[in-house]
């Protein structure tokens, strides 16, 4: 087993907590990095996991885990933990999971589900929709289709993300989140296989050959999970094709990292925007 049998890692540093007498991780702590890399892996496939078992109206239940033991990590470690599909059964789902230091493999581990009702815990056949998506994962497809589009076409989506995230979650006025500016410009979606909008954005023209991004968001369980910067990518690739140069964005300070990978540099000072700090970034379209 080696890095490349894997789509799917979880990054994980070691704590002072995870280590026993003997100075190495405890071998119990595998089984929570394994567990950790599951959750990953469901971000991964752009699928908020109790909206999804709830579709399908069952759940997944551990039926067996084992692990071995190869090499030990020890405090401080940077782990990449892997994650992939193994099998798909009438009722079950085996996953197989590699931990590693670099190229080094420490551990494995075998996970085997049982898809069941969640009142009874009897099994369930696995559903098709689900062993598709799996099966698509493993492949390399990708696991969103981002929309560009009007607000006549995307609105009930975009307005459904923002809700839940600026109003919602952050808290911001509603008198401030909506404009007119949402009726004449173009929004980007990203929708899972299952149609769910998972993150969304939408492009203005600021001047002549700039373009602004602005509302911007992810769906708090996919975050991390690529699925925002997709709809970054859709929108800049709509500005490049009306022949902009150059892409502006006020970023929340929390976000600042998640843009400079994207290839934007700050300009100027924070500054407060309804009552978050963000900095304005930029980044040429070439």
């Amino acid at each position: 087993m080696n890095r490349r049998d894997f789509r799917h890692f979880e990054r994980l540093r070691v704590r002072w907590a995870e280590i026993d007498s003997q100075q190495i991780v405890f071998n119990g702590h595998y089984l929570m990095y394994f567990d950790t890399a599951v959750a990953g892996y469901w971000r991964a496939l752009a699928m908020p996991y109790a909206q999804t078992m709830e579709r399908l109206g069952g759940d997944l239940y551990v039926r067996k885990a084992t692990v071995e033991y190869l090499a030990s990590a020890r405090y401080d470690d940077v782990l990449d933990v892997g994650m992939r599909c193994a099998r798909i059964g009438t009722s079950s789902i085996g996953f197989s999971g590699a931990v590693f230091r670099q190229d080094q493999l420490l551990v494995t581990g075998e996970l085997v589900y049982v898809f069941a009702d969640p009142q009874t815990q009897k099994s369930r056949p696995v559903p098709d929709a689900l062993r598709s998506i799996l099966d698509a994962f493993e492949a390399g497809e990708p696991m969103v289709d981002v929309r560009v589009g009007g607000w006549d076409a995307l609105g009930l989506h975009a307005r459904a993300i923002r809700t839940a995230v600026f109003i919602e979650e952050q808290r911001i006025p509603v008198e401030m989140e909506w404009d007119a500016a949402d009726a004449s410009c173009p929004h980007a979606v990203a929708l899972n296989r299952f149609g769910l909008p998972l993150a969304t954005g939408r492009l203005l023209q600021e001047a002549p050959g700039v373009a602004r991004v602005g509302r911007m968001a992810a769906v708090q369980s996919v975050r991390g999970s690529g699925v925002g910067r997709a709809v970054l990518d859709a929108l800049m690739q709509t500005a490049r094709k009306r022949g902009d140069r150059e892409v502006r964005l006020h970023a929340q300070v929390s976000a600042q990292g998640f843009y400079a990978r994207a290839g934007f540099t700050p300009i100027g000072a924070v500054f407060e925007e309804a009552g978050i700090a963000h900095i304005e970034m930029a980044r040429p379209l070439v």
